[in-house]
This record gives C-alpha cells, sequence and structure tokens, in this order.
C-alpha cells in the first residue's frame, strides 16, 4: 500500500489500466470531492460516480406532500432540516407552503425541538426525520428525551433508509458497471463496515471505508484501484469507524425503529432497506405509513442519476433550467446532492 501524498496522487493521475468507476456513495463524500478539487487529479481511466447517499434526494414526493398538509393543518407545525424546505413534492415545496402561511420552523438540531413543544403544548409538533443510519440515533435521542420530560405533543414523520440492501440493488443493477465503492464514514461509525462484506463477496466488488479530507479520499481512491476485482472491505477511517461499529447507538435505534421496506426515488421499494418506528412508539407517527408514491416529473432525471446511470451533466435540465437558485430536482437542492455539488464546483463528467 502506497504511504505517501505524493506516491498517491502520482500513482492516480498516471493511471492507465482498464477503466475503474467508483461509486462515492455518501453525500458527503460527493460533497468533499467536489470541494478539495479531486477530479482534476485522476486520471482519465478512473470515473467518480455519485450514488444514493444524500438523504434529502432520496425522498419521495409524497413523504414532502405530507408534511405540506401537515404543515397547513391549524394545530400542527412541522419542524425541519433547512435543506429539505425547497425540496418539492409532487406540487409545492414546504418554503412554498410557509409562504402561503404554513407552519414551519428550521432547526440545527431536533433537540430544539423539545422547548417548542414543552411552550407550547395546545400543537403537535413534527420533525421530518429524514436521513440514514447516521441520523436515527438522533430522533431516537429526540424521543427519549422527550418521553423523559412528558413533552407528548412531539411526532416524527420518518423516512430513514439504510445502506446495506441499496448498494445490493446497485450492484444488481445491469445498467450500472461499478468497480468499487466509497464506504459512508459517517454510516460505518454507527453500524461498523462489516456489514458491507456480504455484498463485496457476492458481486466481487472492493469497499473502502474513507474519511472526508482530501487526502484521506485521495487514499481510499487509491486502495480502490489497487482492490479492483476483489470482493473485500477494507477501513482507512480507523480513528473513527470499528468493525462492530457503535454498539450504543444502534441499541438506541433497535429501541425506538425497526427495519421495514422503504421507497428510494428512483429505485423504487427496496425491501429491508428502511427504519420505522416501532409499534410500542405508534403515538409517535405523524402518519409514516404508505407515502410510497414518487409523482414529480418536471423532465428531472435526478433518479438517474441517484443510481450512477448518468452524471448530472447528463440531464438536459443541469445548469440550463435546473440550478441551485433554481431547482428543479432534489439534487440539485441539498448541499449533499450530487447536481448541486457538480454545479458549484464546475464538475464535469467524472
Amino acid at each position: 500500500m502506497m504511504r505517501t501524498l505524493d506516491e498517491i496522487t502520482e500513482f492516480l493521475r498516471t493511471y492507465d489500466g482498464p477503466e475503474m468507476r467508483i461509486m462515492e456513495v455518501c453525500g458527503s463524500h460527493t460533497a468533499a470531492i467536489a470541494r478539495n478539487g479531486i477530479p482534476s487529479l485522476l486520471s482519465p481511466g478512473i470515473r467518480l460516480i455519485s450514488g444514493p447517499g444524500c438523504p434529502v434526494c432520496v425522498t419521495v414526493s409524497s413523504y414532502i406532500d405530507r408534511l405540506t398538509e401537515l404543515a397547513m393543518e391549524p394545530d400542527t407545525v412541522v419542524v425541519s432540516f433547512g435543506d429539505l424546505l425547497r425540496v418539492k413534492g409532487s406540487g409545492r415545496s414546504l418554503a412554498e407552503t410557509k409562504a402561503d402561511g404554513g407552519k414551519v420552523i428550521v432547526v440545527y438540531s431536533p433537540a430544539q425541538m423539545l422547548d417548542l413543544a414543552a411552550a407550547d403544548p395546545g400543537r403537535c409538533y413534527v420533525f421530518a426525520a429524514v436521513g440514514f443510519e447516521t441520523t436515527a440515533p438522533v430522533y431516537a435521542l429526540l424521543l427519549e428525551e422527550a418521553e423523559r420530560r412528558g413533552i407528548r405533543n412531539i411526532r416524527l414523520l420518518t423516512s430513514l433508509k439504510t445502506m446495506p440492501a441499496v448498494m445490493e440493488r446497485v450492484c444488481l443493477d445491469a445498467g450500472v458497471s461499478i468497480g468499487g465503492f466509497l464506504a459512508p464514514g459517517h454510516v460505518c461509525a454507527v453500524t461498523g463496515y462489516e456489514l458491507f462484506r456480504g455484498t463485496a463477496e457476492r458481486f466481487g466488488v472492493p469497499f473502502v471505508v474513507s474519511g472526508f479530507t482530501g487526502e484521506q479520499l485521495l487514499a481510499s481512491i487509491c486502495r480502490l484501484v489497487q482492490l479492483r476485482g476483489r470482493g473485500t472491505v477494507e477501513n482507512l477511517y480507523r480513528t473513527v469507524v470499528k468493525p462492530e461499529g457503535n454498539r450504543e447507538a444502534q441499541q438506541l435505534i433497535r429501541r425506538w425503529f425497526r427495519p421495514c421496506d422503504a421507497v428510494w426515488r428512483g429505485m423504487g421499494n427496496i425491501p429491508g432497506s428502511g427504519l420505522c418506528l416501532r409499534e410500542s412508539a405508534r403515538d409517535r407517527d405523524a402518519g409514516s405509513a404508505g407515502l410510497v408514491e414518487d409523482r414529480a416529473g418536471n423532465g428531472c432525471q435526478c433518479a438517474s442519476v441517484l443510481t450512477g446511470r448518468i452524471p448530472p451533466t447528463g440531464c438536459p435540465l443541469f445548469g440550463a433550467a435546473c440550478t441551485p437558485q433554481d431547482p428543479r430536482g432534489a439534487c440539485m437542492v441539498s448541499q449533499e446532492g450530487a447536481c448541486f455539488n457538480y454545479f458549484i464546483s464546475g464538475r464535469k463528467g467524472k
């Protein structure tokens, strides 16, 4: 294994072997790759492809529709992170709903919701619980603290996804050929990395767990190229990620959530790829069941971008009808979205 940054960058710059297509699964990796200008350091034989690791991007339109409906109910307040507000449902977005008089509050942490709800017991506060295994413990802690403080007017509308099953779906997609995966470092910090080993071995494709600095990403890309054709998992984010993950966070997730099927934008239903509130917590659910339709149909090809079929620049709307100032699809809205990061960095097709 190469040890110095100079050795790594020289190897990646001069690589002339068979084309290597690497999927950056995590939206935070996509953002870090753009921020560090990594594509410009790679040989034409190494192609980076964005994947379905942006939680806002993979959320279906019926979920947004439900949030906008709740925000217009007289005794309900929707609480959300800011990057979800401009994502359109089949009609309008939360931002447009707020402008029309809907009750929508943006927070930086779900914990801010506790004091808001405690001070306003006559209204129901619904958090837009979107995310992966990384954020699920945060939502569980919110409910734990609400129970401890006896705050009964807090609910979740969940759209929580989990990674292993969607990686299987990407590998099974006949239209997508991936030679290696940058495994999501934040997710693996919670789950551990062994859960990807079965997929790696089954499809003969390497997974490398990566951190988020430019140096860490370059080292991980280099290692994936070296491991081409080998079904194995390696961890290059050892300061944060352990084989077993964070057992306390896993226990917290199991206490409040159970595995369930989930619908992903552009990929449909993927069995066992979601987290739903347990039956014992049904009084904390704001109506998450049945939000399976994705009716967005404005010409956006976000679905093909999320599955690696095309780069963002392959969408005819990219940079013209669809920009960060006037986004048509979720991938251009979120700061972890592939289209957003391609646009702001001037990244081309790799």
